[in-house]
């Protein structure tokens, strides 16, 4: 069994644990608000992450970024316990995975921006800042880990796809502890890419609502360390697949998303009926909407309670996984023993051309601890990535 022992949270609805979950499962308050921080004269609900970041002085050029300072303020949530690891392992007995879909690209965009106003680049730009491993590279240094480091960037799956990877790791012998998750920050970049895809929505998405228009970006951190050492929430299974049906749009009779929640059930050895709650994609797109709802439906019929917890911190892309399976850590933590689950954010009037799902409302709780839970994270490409939580018996 492979356990979640730390978990380190920054988002749209804040930068400490207890206050995430006290407004994700008590109080179902959105963390998205107007900016055109991305988009100038165009104000969008957008998840920003307000938290204080460190300085980065201390680090060389190419590690100095936005999206490391990030990942560094969720480090420092839970530095004592993966230092912990790394004293009890050994250095090399300890890896670092992490997804991201964007890394340094802001730097990139402020460097781009000053060479046009001046002629010249700014001094404290390197193009190394841009590069997917960044992250893990960051994380491994600041720790003294010299097990694998590594990234996984495959847009939306990319966290999730990074803890199967960090699970395999352990299972293989080759390390004793891994600190995984994922990091990705707003840039201008992201949101002009999904406007021209016509993808994303002016006012808060609405997932599985009829009314819906797309999504809402963000920006988070979350990280895990995982080792085989009992704790309260166990990583049981995780699924993959790839359907490869279009560049951009799943498909639609979710082929490829069955594919990954049968997998990490059967690697999870439990039934579908067993899922206590699942936390959806749920993009708010038309597509994804249609297809994951009816892959839900046909796996696990119209009893499990789902959410989508994208309204309250936007679409965090390449962190999107992990930041949802920190939602459901926090969920499944002996603190909630009601079992209140994250709500379901949205209009109420659902898309009837879509299967009719049990949608937690704000408030909604199973009277007793969850047991199990599923996460989706599907992809660009058909990228797809399911997680299976559970509470040791």
């Amino acid at each position: 069994m492979l356990y979640l022992n730390d978990c380190a949270l920054v988002c749209a609805l804040g930068e400490d644990r207890a206050a995430i979950k006290r407004r994700l499962l008590d109080d179902a308050s959105s963390g998205l608000r107007l900016s055109d921080a991305c988009s100038p004269g165009r104000p969008l609900p957008l998840g920003q992450a307000d938290a204080a970041l460190p300085d980065l002085s201390h680090l060389p050029l190419p590690l100095r970024s936005r999206n490391n300072a990030l990942a560094l303020a969720a480090l420092a949530q839970i530095r004592p316990a993966v230092d912990a690891a790394v004293a009890r392992y050994g250095a090399g007995r300890v890896g670092v995975i992490i997804g991201t879909s964007t890394s340094g690209v802001g730097a990139t965009e402020a460097a781009l921006a000053a060479h046009l106003d001046s002629g010249a680049l700014p001094d404290d730009f390197h193009y190394g800042q841009q590069e997917m491993v960044s992250p893990a590279a960051l994380l491994a240094r600041e720790l003294g880990a010299t097990g694998p480091a590594y990234v996984h960037s495959s847009a939306c799956s990319s966290s999730a796809k990074a803890m199967a990877s960090a699970a395999r790791l352990i299972r293989m012998g080759l390390v004793d502890a891994v600190l995984t998750g994922g990091v990705d920050t707003l840039c201008g970049f992201t949101v002009a890419g999904f406007s021209a895809l016509e993808s994303v929505s002016e006012v808060q998405c609405n997932p599985l609502g009829a009314s819906r228009k797309g999504i809402n970006l963000g920006e988070g951190a979350a990280l895990f360390l995982m080792t085989k050492e009992p704790a309260a929430v166990a990583l049981c299974g995780w699924g993959e697949s790839s359907d490869g049906h279009h560049m951009s749009a799943p498909d639609p009779q979710g082929g490829g998303a069955r594919i990954a929640m049968s997998e990490a059930l059967r690697r999870a050895g439990i039934e579908a009926h067993q899922v206590d709650y699942i936390n959806l994609h749920g993009t708010a797109t038309v597509q994804n909407d249609a297809m994951e709802s009816r892959a839900v439906a046909e796996l696990f019929g119209h009893e499990v309670a789902v959410s989508s917890t994208k309204p309250f911190t936007g679409h965090t892309l390449g962190a999107a996984g992990a930041v949802e399976a920190a939602f459901c850590w926090l969920a499944m933590q002996d603190d909630n023993p009601e079992g209140k689950l994250p709500p379901h954010l949205w209009d109420g009037a659902a898309d009837p051309a879509l299967p009719k799902l049990n949608v937690a409302a704000p408030g909604a709780r199973l009277g007793r601890p969850i047991r199990y839970a599923l996460s989706n994270s599907f992809a660009f490409g058909g990228s797809n990535a399911t997680l299976v939580f559970g509470r040791p018996a």
